[in-house]
Order: C-alpha cells, then structure tokens, then sequence
C-alpha cells in the first residue's frame, strides 16, 4: 500500500511537472482570416522570453503602435514565429482573441 502510494504520487508530480512545462515554454499564434490567408491559421509555437501565452500579429501591432492597420499587420506578419512553429492549427478565435483583449479587427 505504501509503495503504490509513493508512485501515485510520483506520478502526480510528473503530471504537474509536464505541465508547468508546457504553460511556459509553448503558446499559441494566431493569424486573423485576411485576404492573403481567407481560412486564418492557429500555430502551436515555441515561446522567447516575454512572449504572451496568446500571441496575434494583431496583438503585437496593438503592443507596438496602439492600433492596427494593414501596413502594421503586414509587418508584424512578416516577423511571426515562422521558424518556432511545433503544429499547424485551423484558426481559433478564442485564442485570437485572448491575444487582443477580446478585440476583433477588420479582415
């Protein structure tokens, strides 16, 4: 009974452990249906020092000059997390907006 007891809870911490991992060190990137990309797209990404858990190019134009416009889209889209991509994901909006503070922009 002891010994199941202490692997329960080994189990338990590793669980956690996997956990914790994970909520720190990966995130997710979503990009809004535009007229380049119609269907949008979530990415599971790996995350830099910093980086919110939700993540927009619409968000980082909002961090970045207070609003969106085309221009800071395209820009803040050519510096995605292309290259710390772990999985394509169709779009989500509830991380989309979770990355604007629940605000929708113009497509």
């Amino acid at each position: 009974m002891k010994r199941s007891k202490r692997i329960s809870f080994l189990i338990l911490i590793l669980f956690l452990s996997i956990i914790i991992i994970l909520l720190t060190q990966i995130g997710f990137y979503t990009i809004q249906p535009i007229g380049a990309i119609p269907e949008g797209s979530t990415w599971l990404v790996r995350r830099v020092s910093g980086e919110p858990f939700f993540n927009s190019a619409d968000a980082a134009c909002l961090k970045a000059t207070g609003n969106v416009s085309l221009l800071s889209r395209g820009l803040a889209l050519a510096q995605a997390p292309k290259d710390r991509i772990i999985m394509r994901l169709p779009y989500w909006e509830f991380a989309y907006l979770r990355s604007t503070g629940g605000i929708r922009f113009e497509k």
